[in-house]
């Protein structure tokens, strides 16, 4: 095993991965700004095409059920407020990073962006009773849930998770026991980097082990449960399969059923689908 390696080691690994656009960097450090208003975020938004088109396309999508379209950025942030603006921004940053394939977890091209897609669809459905903020907290933990694993994967290439001794393991115990550090923790470290709120970073961070959260268990276990639901699905789930631990205070707080599971296995596959309508607009494909 190798402890050696660092968290700043394995996040250079990133370092050939496109930047973050200037105007999302500009939009993003507004949102943290409490004095900032909707309509200043709206204007910086106009300067991006892509992302403009993006906002409008999602605050029109049948998620928001709006009655009338709306037709420009500064009507559609409005509709959807700041923690979805982030969410479109970072659906857009990410998307280009997660369609890689990643051959040390055993997954294709698409595969951990449609597993990202998932998790974040289905952890904003299970939290919307908490509130419209919890539910599109839990969107952005959840889709950044497994970030963690583009900076994991091409050291993990060298080891063998297919041998004996892994058999029943999760990938996330071969990160531990290898490098002292799993893919989640890797995660939260980077949504730190990107100034993400301290309840994202633990979402992320915990995902797995949600009852350890520090910051907010109700986001920790929505992103759990969603989590689960994805390997359920088989969306993404690469070599370790479904080797994953559902922790019971997860499914008792949110009351996790046989009939939530349902629901979330049937509505998955369309939000996947229009989601990834909505953002193969933007020149993702061209990365």
């Amino acid at each position: 095993m190798d402890k050696s390696i660092t968290i700043s080691t394995l996040l250079s690994n990133l370092s050939d991965l496109p930047p973050m656009p200037d105007v999302a960097q500009k939009v993003l450090a507004m949102i943290r700004n409490p004095k900032t208003n909707m309509a200043e975020i709206g204007q910086i938004l106009s300067l991006d095409q892509s992302l403009a088109m993006l906002v409008l396309r999602w605050a029109n999508s049948a998620y928001y059920g709006l009655r009338h379209p709306v037709v420009t950025v500064n009507q559609a942030v409005i509709v959807l407020g700041q923690q979805a603006v982030r969410n479109v921004i970072l659906a857009s940053t990410v998307a280009s990073m997660m369609d890689r394939p990643l051959a040390g977890y055993g997954l294709e091209k698409g595969d951990l962006w449609q597993h990202s897609l998932a998790v974040a669809g289905a952890a904003r459905e299970i939290a919307k009773n908490g509130g419209a903020e919890l539910a599109e907290e839990a969107y952005t933990a959840g889709l950044l849930a497994d970030i963690g694993k583009l900076a994991f994967e091409t050291v993990l290439r060298d080891i063998n998770p297919v041998s004996p001794e892994w058999q029943g393991k999760a990938f996330s115990h071969l990160e531990e026991e290898y490098f002292g550090i799993d893919h989640a923790a890797l995660g939260a470290e980077l949504a730190r980097r990107w100034n993400l709120p301290a309840r994202l970073q633990d979402a992320i961070a915990n995902h797995h082990e949600p009852s350890e959260s520090k910051e907010g268990r109700s986001l920790c276990y929505a992103v759990h449960l969603a989590d689960y639901t994805a390997m359920i699905m088989g969306i993404g789930i690469g070599i370790d399969g479904l080797q994953y631990h559902l922790d019971p205070a997860a499914v008792e707080y949110y009351h996790f059923n046989d009939q939530l599971l349902d629901q979330l296995t049937e509505e998955i596959p369309d939000f996947i689908m229009e989601s990834n309508n909505m953002i193969r607009a933007l020149p993702m494909e061209n990365a």
